[in-house]
């Protein structure tokens, strides 16, 4: 998903904090590693072995089991970027120049790590290359979309549900670039980004205000944080282990890598897609937040 120039646009905007964020150090979860450390107490060596070889769903790992490691993960992160926040938070108005561009590209940092972590776990393919620095546009898309669910937006909802049930059809070992770019989900990757970066903008806001007071600005700013992340982890969460993907019972066939031509066959995902895309992002649809 290419930036464009113009940085008050909220697609761009979103966008390029997106992109900034996943480049910080840190971010990008390593899918091996964290497979074999978070499911050490709760599998055996053969099944983590075909979790990380194939995925947790074809080794046989169960959304239960699946869901206590990702509980686990989302209260690590939760409690890692709800203690940075309050330390941001800090330094007061005068800094805020400083502090409040650095506190959403933490912040936005934090939700791409725990996306990567419960995408892993409910076997999504690794969503970044290992060579060098560069995010594709298929890993922007599909971080769009999963920022989207996090949101609470029905069209990112339906977007996922619909990639992941093109890769629970065959082997996915990469994401379904052509789908993600080119195929009937771009235009809603597109929608959601703008209507995120609206979001983003209010809540950078909220963050401004919390911070105006030093230490009293620490305490609110890191709780905003917390009451947002963790919700929104939580959701995420919820709608993974919900999809076809994520069954044990699944057993792909045979081909080796999905490369992503989104069929239009004028299902009712198709007829959403064409709504959606001629929708303004303002009308993007909330779904009633979950407790």
């Amino acid at each position: 998903m290419k930036q464009g120039k113009g940085i008050e646009n909220p697609e761009s905007r979103f966008s390029a904090v997106l992109l900034a964020a996943a480049k910080l150090p840190g971010v990008r979860i390593n899918r091996e590693a964290y497979l074999r450390s978070a499911l050490a107490r709760h599998c055996s060596e053969d099944e983590i072995r075909r979790a990380i070889e194939d995925s947790p769903a074809a080794a046989g790992i169960t959304v239960e089991v699946l869901d206590k490691v990702a509980n686990d993960s989302i209260r690590f992160e939760t409690a890692k970027v709800s203690a940075l926040s309050a330390a941001a938070g800090i330094p007061g108005i005068f800094a805020l120049p400083a502090t409040v561009p650095a506190d959403v590209a933490q912040y936005f940092g934090h939700m791409v790590r725990i996306a990567q972590k419960l995408a892993y776990l409910y076997s999504w393919p690794d969503l970044f290359s290992d060579e060098g620095d560069d995010v594709d546009d298929a890993t922007m898309g599909v971080l769009t979309l999963f920022f989207g669910v996090m949101f609470g937006t029905q069209s990112a909802n339906a977007a996922v549900g619909k990639v992941a049930g093109m890769m629970a059809e065959q082997v996915a070992k990469k994401l379904p670039q052509k789908a993600l770019t080119k195929g009937v989900i771009y235009p809603i990757v597109k929608k959601v980004a703008a209507y995120l970066g609206v979001q983003m903008t209010k809540q950078s806001f909220a963050k401004s205000v919390s911070k105006a007071i030093p230490l009293i600005g620490a305490a609110v700013s890191g709780g905003l944080t917390l009451a947002t992340y963790l919700p929104m982890a939580k959701r995420l969460k919820k709608h993974l282990s919900s999809l076809p993907l994520a069954d044990p019972s699944h057993r792909p066939v045979d081909e080796d890598v999905i490369d992503g031509e989104v069929v239009e066959d004028g299902g009712p995902f198709a007829t959403a897609q064409t709504e959606q895309h001629s929708a303004d992002a303002a009308d993007i649809k909330l779904e009633k937040p979950q407790p």
